[in-house]
């Protein structure tokens, strides 16, 4: 197989002018002979004016072209599309397969050995490791890693959990305008991704669980020189994969390195998007992710990081802690450890280097959890034939088993514009619906199922209600939210037949979530509905492509034809 250079010549009906031309033209950047006989590295750059997520993304690379070079090979950076949660419109998930398909197929168009992607903001990560696993050359991913904390009137802040608190406060009417801006300049104190258990600090510690990253890299906080050093030792070890060809993701991401992802996304309270995530980058490979099989996991698994929403601390003390490493020794034979990794040996070797912090509080033994049930539970019903989510760490208790009449929002723009309505009809016994907000309906699955809880409700105390929908929410947010309803609105899901005044159980210890109306009636509503037209915003380009081609929540929201052959069996 041909290496380096020689790698893919471009189709001129000649490989020997091919690669003279290929030479002639990248020794205008001034690269010798002897440069250009190395292996190549390729190095993503995901940086952007628009992405703050990524504004450590330059130091990363010269850091990580250092340690190529050190190695001996050839670092050689591309660009990629750069995506950021709040700067996306509308919404992130809209974009993350275009993201991976960009990242896939610039990896296979240009010649390199191993490659590095480096990624933070909540659908980079994912989207890059789906790229990386269909492509599969040898890769090394590098997260930007998680801001340091912000400061506010003695309060410790961390975007994005208190930004959430703090907005409902002002809305409140608890904080004014002055108070509420001086928030906004202390909140996100750093570059790097969010430093609770969100979603960018969550696929951070799944990718480092998968064994696709360095050990410790997915809690160094990104403004610290330690991200950097970690920089140059993934390039290092990337330039050693180049010239060994491997391992490969194909030989990392096995049906034992998964179970071990969705036993740390249950142990450290992680993000509901996580699974989602987690369920694409497995449709990649010949493995799936079982919904069940997940929720058994989570009866099993009991949360161990004491880390916001679901704890008090933030990503910077869960690092000095011992990180994702001292986290798998605590789960012990929760973990296998023989799965592998990219730095060369196993998870054991992982383990065994795991430094043991006397006093910290962090990272709980499993005899002293911070929840006894992992995060998330999956939850089936006549309102969610093929399943929901609830992150149960991050709710009420008292409203985890609950009936309430619905208040429904037939979309976003709907729910924008009545929810602080002071004649809306809602008590704070009801659930809250919000319909067509999923893949297809929104379009692309926004963060909207954190419903804010109607002004006239928060005025009275209340601070959480029920809330049902199609959408996702951030890793962020705490309540008591039902998310991913699948099939959604838009599909022909049932969610969508749901009327104001109809009664909703939610039965989290019986997984069940069920719309207390007779069938009859559900097909009468169906039938009155017809068949769903295609939306205007779908008329055209990658717009069209995702309306007619975008999987479902419990498929990983992936685009059908992007799918790797299953496993038999």
């Amino acid at each position: 197989m041909s290496k380096g250079l020689r790698k893919g010549l471009t189709s001129y009906g000649d490989a020997g002018f091919s690669l003279f031309l290929r030479k002639a033209f990248i020794k205008a950047a001034g690269y010798s002979d002897d440069a250009l006989d190395r292996p190549i590295v390729g190095i993503t750059d995901t940086a952007s004016d628009f992405n703050p997520c990524h504004g450590n993304v330059p130091a990363l690379i010269e850091a990580a072209k250092r340690g190529v070079m050190l190695a001996g090979a050839m670092p050689m950076v591309f660009p990629t599309i750069s995506i950021h949660e709040s700067f996306a419109h509308p919404t992130s998930m809209f974009l993350r397969n275009l993201m991976a398909m960009e990242t896939e197929e610039m990896i296979r168009a240009q010649p390199m050995d191993a490659v590095i992607v480096i990624g933070g903001c909540d659908k980079t990560l994912p989207a890059q490791i789906m790229a990386a696993a269909s492509a599969d050359l040898p890769t090394v991913v590098i997260p930007t890693g998680p801001m340091v904390v912000g400061h506010h009137k003695g309060e410790v802040l961390g975007a994005c959990t208190d930004c959430r608190r703090l907005w409902s406060a002002h809305r409140a009417g608890q904080l004014d305008a002055a108070e509420i801006a001086a928030v906004e300049g202390r909140l996100a104190p750093s570059v790097g991704t969010c430093m609770v258990m969100g979603t960018a600090s969550t696929m951070a510690c799944i990718t480092e669980t998968l064994g696709l990253s360095l050990p410790m890299s997915a809690t160094i906080p990104a403004p610290h020189a330690e991200r950097i050093r970690l920089a140059e030792a993934s390039g290092r070890r990337a330039a050693e994969m180049a010239v060994s060809g491997g391992p490969r993701p194909s030989a990392l991401l096995t049906p034992d390195a998964f179970r071990n992802a969705q036993v740390v996304l249950q142990a450290i309270g992680g993000s509901t998007n996580g699974l989602i995530h987690l369920t694409a980058i497995a449709n990649r490979t010949p493995h799936r992710i079982d919904l069940d099989a997940f929720d058994r996991l989570g009866r099993a698994v009991p949360v161990l990081v004491d880390l916001k929403p679901s704890g008090e601390h933030y990503m910077e003390h869960f690092h000095h802690a011992g990180g994702v490493p001292k986290l798998m020794a605590q789960l012990g034979d929760l973990i296998d450890l023989d799965a592998g990794t990219v730095a060369g040996g196993t998870l054991r070797d992982v383990v065994a280097a795991a430094e043991d912090v006397p006093g910290q509080d962090v990272i709980r033994p499993r005899d002293n959890p911070i929840k006894p049930l992992g995060a998330m539970a999956v939850l089936r019903g006549n309102l969610a034939p093929r399943g929901a989510v609830i992150k149960h760490s991050a709710a009420s208790p008292a409203l985890l088993q609950h009936e309430g009449r619905a208040v429904v929002f037939a979309s976003i723009p709907d729910m924008t514009a009545r929810i602080d309505d002071p004649d809306l009809d809602v008590g704070p016994d009801d659930v809250l619906v919000l319909q067509n907000a999923g893949p297809k309906g929104a379009p692309g699955m926004p963060e909207a199922g954190y419903l804010p809880i109607p002004k006239k409700i928060l005025a009275t105390g209340v601070k959480d209600m029920v809330r049902i929908s199609d959408a996702r929410m951030s890793g962020t947010a705490f309540g008591t939210i039902v998310l991913h309803v699948t099939p959604e609105s838009a599909d022909g899901g049932p969610l969508g037949l749901v009327r104001t005044g109809d009664r909703i159980r939610l039965d989290t210890a019986g997984r069940r979530i069920d719309l207390l109306v007779e069938p009859a009636e559900l097909e009468r509503r169906r039938s009155e509905a017809g068949p769903a037209e295609r939306p205007a915003w779908a008329a055209r380009g990658y717009s069209r492509l995702l309306y007619e081609t975008v999987e479902q929540a419990d498929e990983g929201c992936d685009f059908g034809f992007m799918r790797a052959t299953p496993e038999a069996g």
